[in-house]
């Protein structure tokens, strides 16, 4: 194992914008989750009869409009994040998703929810690739897995809340709510975003990274206007684009990504099919999959850095195909509020940990500081359409072969996915081998 260099550098001015900058990006994606989880809770009482009478073929289309255009943004906002910065593009894709939940409130239609649900997945799709290149900017190689899997319990958190929050407010005050609640809350994240932000150390005056630890992957030193050139350049965004690892990355990733996004979009469903369970208890009792996130993701960071000399890999394999079983036995398992749960936990448990580290941690990793945002939109992009078959294919398959049919098609994609990474057990990137 590699044994980790002392990281150099104690300014208080430093440390206070690195962990300021944490802080606040944590928020922002966590805060994505608030209007993301909406139309998943409120589902329950939107196809009821006595709401508007969606069924599960139609609210599959409305899922299937939120990650087909989620999936084609994802790549697009990865290129905007190294060209353009961080801020710009995550203070639109947030505000947009504020009007397009609002609007989802408001609208009893089906033709309008479908749309609206694709513009909502547009700018979800802006968040993940961009603020994960602002933690890259602000934190060296050798920390980066502990710090990303800390910084990678957001999506665990947020979702977490989310189900609970609007499936509360939405049991309380009505399906509408579900939608309206978050979005309000998600402005307040906005506004906090915009005044505490900033998207690299050379912003406030600081010098950069790699400079402040003296870390080993120091490039050599290059004018202003060669950085700002190399940073977001055409060039570097190719070299990505093209790089082994990152496509293959890409490959695991969308055979990993339908088995959260099944979970997240149809769990408040299943559970209401299985338990009798109404809006608020499904949604709580779903969100004990998110539950699990923080844990995982954090733990799976640190044993990368500390374990495994910032190997990435081995730790995802193991629990790919722990998770794979897990899926496989969910509904075999006799129907009780404590078997699911507590299943639905341990699977959250296994599969948050490769999935924050896949689609985080390496993706920095082997996309490099300049084109890390592009390599996580990749990754999330091939995620994403991956996720097409988690959230549209439960509501078709559930419908012909019950749910089991559906946990049958899980658990063999996550299979496939440990399969692909195995050979790369040992992968680092180029600079850290030897």
């Amino acid at each position: 194992m590699d044994a980790a260099p002392k990281l150099i550098g104690n300014n208080p001015v430093y440390e206070r914008w690195r962990w300021q900058v944490f802080a606040i990006t944590w928020l922002a994606y966590a805060g994505f989750y608030l209007t993301r989880k909406s139309f998943a809770v409120a589902k329950i009482d939107m196809g009821k009869s006595t709401s508007l009478g969606l069924t599960d073929t139609q609210m599959s289309w409305i899922d299937g409009s939120f990650l087909t255009v989620y999936a084609a943004g994802q790549l697009f906002a990865g290129i905007c994040g190294d060209r353009y910065g961080t801020r710009k593009v995550i203070l639109a894709g947030m505000l947009g998703s504020v009007l397009a939940a609002v609007a989802m409130g408001a609208t009893s239609l089906v033709v309008p929810l479908v749309i609206l649900s694709g513009l909502q997945g547009l700018c979800q799709s802006s968040g993940w690739a961009p603020l994960t290149k602002n933690i890259g900017c602000f934190f060296s190689q050798r920390e980066r897995g502990t710090v990303m899997g800390l910084w990678c319990t957001n999506y665990a958190v947020g979702g977490f809340v989310a189900s609970i929050f609007a499936g509360s407010i939405g049991g309380w005050l009505g399906w509408r709510y579900a939608f309206y609640g978050p979005a309000a809350t998600l402005l307040i994240i906005w506004i906090l975003f915009l005044w505490l932000q900033r998207n690299r150390p050379e912003d406030v005056g600081l010098p950069p990274i790699e400079q402040y630890h003296a870390a080993s992957e120091t490039p050599a030193p290059v004018s202003k206007s060669e950085a700002e050139e190399l940073d977001g350049s055409w060039k570097s965004i190719l070299e990505v684009l093209r790089n082994p690892m990152v496509l293959l990355l890409s490959a695991v990733y969308f055979f990993m990504k339908p088995t959260r996004y099944a979970i997240m979009f149809w769990a408040p469903k299943y559970l209401n099919d299985k338990l009798g369970t109404n809006m608020a208890q499904s949604g709580a009792l779903g969100a004990l999959f998110e539950l699990a996130g923080p844990l995982s993701a954090f733990a799976a960071g640190l044993i990368s850095d500390k374990i495994f000399g910032s190997r990435r890999i081995p730790i995802s394999v193991f629990c790919l195909l722990i998770s794979a079983v897990l899926v496989y036995s969910l509904d075999k398992l006799p129907g009780t509020k404590l078997m699911l749960g507590l299943c639905l936990f341990l699977t959250g448990f296994m599969l948050f940990a490769p999935d924050s580290l896949i689609s985080g941690t390496a993706a920095i990793d082997f996309g490099a500081k300049k084109g890390a945002s592009t390599a996580a939109g990749l990754i999330n992009s091939c995620g994403s359409i991956g996720a097409i078959a988690g959230g549209t294919i439960p509501g078709f398959l559930h419908e012909r072969w019950g749910w089991n049919g559906v946990f049958v098609f899980l658990s063999v994609s996550l299979l496939i996915a440990g399969l692909l990474l195995l050979p790369k057990w040992n992968a680092l990137p180029s600079d850290k081998k030897g």
